[in-house]
């Protein structure tokens, strides 16, 4: 069964106009539809305002929506009870201010909501808070903090887990660290959705990937392939005594090369190979859609919010 299904999401904000003005409508998701098989890791992907936010937390049960179909582990999260959200993880871009408490009260506090916890500490050392467990919250810096974040969202055995910007905020070596818990949990039958600026950390950890933009899912598939990024041209680039650094277009780069090492005997003297990246595509795909429109706070996710 997928864990996820999405079909003609839409999703329309009201603003009073200031000042006597009238009031403006925002469409901002516009007819979205998703797939997302159990035990897959999909990342939407898409600048600020693009829809995305809005869309994982109809997903989560937070926000209603307007029209669409939805279905999240087999049901509607408008409807759902106690008992699907224990099912359900969530990562927030923020959680809340718990500064006089220690990193383990405050695991065990959310471990004690759910009736299948993970042990505490195990769960405090999964996200690389071991050395901080009796550290109160308040003297964490904003990268522990964020780990902190990750432990509440896991502690519950959640089949599906939302990650919503897991990382910001983390340094290279605990972003590597995160990511190897994500692999861990897909080992063990998780389902994630992730939203991230980090198109390393998609291209890492996603079987695929989505891009909104303006509401609209406007491409969708492997890191690999998305865009038709692995059709696409390949650039190498090597050092020829007569004329210099040179560069060409390849689409059998391979073969580019294989005739350049047979030219110069072997060896091809400071040749570089570069294929577009996920990063080239995706900025590729919003500037053909026109993804130039500044972030809207309707799109800002609900913890982050004044």
């Amino acid at each position: 069964m997928d864990a996820i299904t999405v079909r003609g999401l839409r999703k329309t904000y009201t603003s009073g106009g200031r000042r006597g003005g009238a009031s403006s409508r925002v469409e901002a998701v516009r007819g979205i539809d998703l797939v997302v098989g159990a035990g897959e890791i999909v990342a939407l992907l898409g600048p600020n305002g693009a829809g995305k936010t809005t869309t994982v937390e109809i997903l989560e049960g937070v926000r209603r929506r307007d029209t669409g179909d939805v279905q999240v582990l087999g049901i509607d999260p408008a409807d759902a009870d106690a008992h699907w959200r224990e099912r359900v993880g969530i990562v927030w871009q923020t959680t809340g201010a718990f500064d006089d408490l220690t990193v383990r009260e405050v695991v065990r506090h959310f471990a004690g909501l759910y009736r299948r916890p993970r042990p505490v500490d195990e769960v405090i050392e999964r996200v690389g808070l071991a050395g901080k467990a009796d550290e109160r919250i308040g003297r964490l810096s904003g990268g522990q903090r964020r780990r902190l974040d990750v432990a509440l969202g896991i502690v519950g055995r959640p089949e599906l887990l939302f990650l919503d910007e897991p990382t910001t905020g983390f340094d290279p070596a605990a972003r590597r660290h995160f990511w190897e818990l994500v692999h861990a949990l897909r080992d063990e039958g998780t389902t994630m959705v992730l939203t991230t600026h980090y198109l390393e950390e998609a291209e890492a950890l996603a079987d695929r990937v989505a891009v909104i933009s303006r509401g609209l899912i406007v491409a969708e598939g492997t890191p690999a392939d998305l865009g038709g990024r692995a059709q696409q041209h390949a650039t190498v680039v090597w050092d020829d005594p007569v004329e210099g650094r040179r560069v060409v277009t390849s689409a059998t780069p391979t073969a580019t090369v294989r005739d350049l090492a047979a030219r110069f005997g072997g060896e091809v003297p400071g040749l570089e190979v570069h294929r577009p990246t996920l990063e080239d595509v995706y900025l590729r795909l919003l500037d053909d859609h026109g993804a130039t429109q500044p972030a809207r706070a309707d799109d800002q996710p609900i913890g982050a919010r004044s």
